[in-house]
């Protein structure tokens, strides 16, 4: 069977429904996915549609105490925002439009789990620029020692320097 872009638009949908949510069943979508799934798909443009319209669109399609909205609900909300996206089209047109904007998409993972690099980490962490006791610590190819590195090791024999006692503890209390 052909995939239509009502199949491609309903997976989308239900991508973006169980999106950041482990609970959710991708059945209903709720207000922060629906930004999210406007804006991946670029239906908000800045220009013609805001977060705000989105927003608005999103509580307006929604039953009201409901606090996500359904596919069908969401098809509404295409269908509410398509005639202010694209301007000077038909609503028919705009609607179509607006469906190739989202079928098929997943959502996008924009810097989530990206190492920073930001403004002078890798200088921080540039081990051969390490002085003092700090450079002890690393050997030639930058990796660490660990416990090796350090001076002052633990001493864990039981034996205190200082002690100045005739016999052991239990001599003591047992007398």
């Amino acid at each position: 069977p052909a995939v239509t872009a009502e199949m491609e638009k309903h997976s989308a949908f239900q991508k973006f429904a169980v999106h950041g949510d482990p609970h959710a069943t991708g059945r209903e979508m709720n207000g922060k996915n629906f930004a999210k799934i406007c804006k991946d798909c670029h239906i908000i443009d800045g220009k013609h549609i805001t977060s705000t319209d989105v927003d608005i669109v999103f509580s307006k399609v929604k039953a009201k105490t409901a606090r996500v909205i359904t596919f069908e609900e969401f098809n509404q909300a295409l269908i509410e925002l398509a005639p202010k996206r694209f301007k000077g089209k038909s609503q028919e047109e705009a609607v179509q439009h607006m469906y190739g904007l989202v079928a098929g998409q997943d959502p996008a993972n924009a810097g989530v789990t990206k190492i920073s690099k930001v403004g002078g980490v890798d200088r921080l962490t540039d081990t051969s620029k390490y002085t003092g006791s700090h450079k002890e610590r690393f050997d030639e190819s930058g990796k660490g020692k660990g416990l090796s590195g350090r001076e002052e090791m633990t001493d864990n024999s039981g034996y205190v320097s200082g002690y100045k006692g005739s016999g052991t503890y239990d001599d003591k209390v047992n007398n």
